[in-house]
């Protein structure tokens, strides 16, 4: 597998590239801005999107969707309870734009391909209603959920800091040790790190 982080934004949220070398196959996980950035690396990479995966609504993982998604005429992933935000989510900055809707609404349990490989869908509520995290292997793609040292901010709304603590906790902390956490700020980590040094846990 080929991964490629591409820090986005003001806020610098990261989004993922995940690529099936053999087949070029990839994901765009969590296109926050920068679109034109996105679509160069993906054309660097020879990729082909299967899939545009959004680990949560918020503005800063959502505001290049549309662009994205026109280019690639790849369809976008979100759990169904976050939809509401996608929608409206850039009218937070006065303009009447919108993502447009999902294509396809996912759950627990959901899994896509790309190539042989297989990326399995979790709910991880806490940080907002339809928090997704994305896993492929040895790779968890935690979004606002989980961070290096910290967790998701609860005050937003949809936010609530025992759900989301039991998130973490009952989903990504039962993972294998070694597994790579890839956040949706900073840099990663591995849940094993999380266990030991992480102060909410």
């Amino acid at each position: 597998m080929e991964l490629k982080r591409i820090p986005v934004g003001m806020y610098q949220a990261n989004c993922y590239i995940l690529m099936d070398k053999k087949s070029k196959e990839g994901i765009v996980v969590d296109p926050g801005e920068y679109a034109d950035l996105i679509l160069q690396e993906l054309n660097k990479m020879n990729c082909k999107v299967k899939y545009i995966l959004l680990t949560h609504g918020h503005v800063d993982h959502v505001s290049a969707v549309k662009k994205v998604r026109d280019a690639l005429k790849a369809p976008v992933c979100i759990n169904e309870k976050d939809e509401e935000a996608i929608l409206k989510s850039l009218q937070l900055f006065g303009t009447p734009e919108t993502c447009g809707a999902a294509d396809i609404k996912i759950k627990e349990g959901d899994s896509f391909k790309i190539g042989e490989k297989d990326i399995k869908c979790i709910e991880t509520p806490g940080h907002s209603l339809g928090g997704m995290c994305f896993i492929a292997d040895d790779i968890i793609f935690t979004g606002d959920t989980l961070f290096e040292g910290s967790i998701g901010r609860t005050d937003f709304y949809g936010g609530n800091f025992e759900i989301l603590i039991n998130s973490i906790k009952e989903k990504i902390l039962t993972l294998p040790e070694d597994t790579l956490v890839l956040p949706g700020h900073g840099m990663e980590t591995t849940v094993g790190k999380e266990k030991i040094s992480n102060p909410f846990l």
